[in-house]
């Protein structure tokens, strides 16, 4: 008795919902959004941004000038896939290893400004909003958010081809 695996004729880049954020690679994606929010113009760069380091684990600032768009890009795409993302589990994302000389290393949080302010930014554009503080809290996509990732991802994924 042969099984013969189930094949779809729905490949997500033809099937009938499109292309979303997860067809497409994240590095891939991160990059394009970066892209387009800086070119929108939309996103304001705080004044501390060339100055702050992005942990207290690191050492010095980012050396990219983009470093801002695409971490907020890397926001976005987070709260699109998880949902219900807050400040706390960004600081978390994006902490480290905090090196303390001859004592022993230990895992230290990132600073909450910057996911704060980029949460703030996001919001501002209507591709995030607060869920529901009866629910577990953070931020979730908007429709509007949901359909400007997933163009961007189709955008990704049309060049490819």
């Amino acid at each position: 008795m042969s099984v013969t695996p189930r094949v779809s004729n729905n490949t997500p880049a033809e099937g009938p919902c499109g292309v979303t954020v997860k067809d497409v690679p994240a590095g891939d994606f991160i990059v394009a959004y970066a892209a387009h929010l800086k070119r929108t113009g939309k996103i304001e760069l705080p004044k501390w941004s060339d100055l702050v380091k992005t942990s207290k684990a690191r050492e010095l600032a980012p050396y990219d000038p983009d470093w801002y768009y695409v971490r907020a890009a890397a926001i976005a795409r987070r709260v699109y896939l998880r949902g219900n993302v807050g400040v706390g589990a960004m600081r978390k994302i994006y902490g480290g290893r905090q090196r303390r000389g001859t004592v022993k290393e230990k895992f230290a949080l990132s600073g909450g400004s910057i996911p704060r302010h980029i949460f703030a930014q996001l919001e501002k554009m209507k591709i995030l909003e607060k869920a529901p503080a009866t629910g577990k809290g953070g931020r979730r996509i908007t429709e509007t958010g949901q359909r400007d990732l997933d163009s961007i991802a189709g955008q990704i994924k049309s060049a490819d081809k």
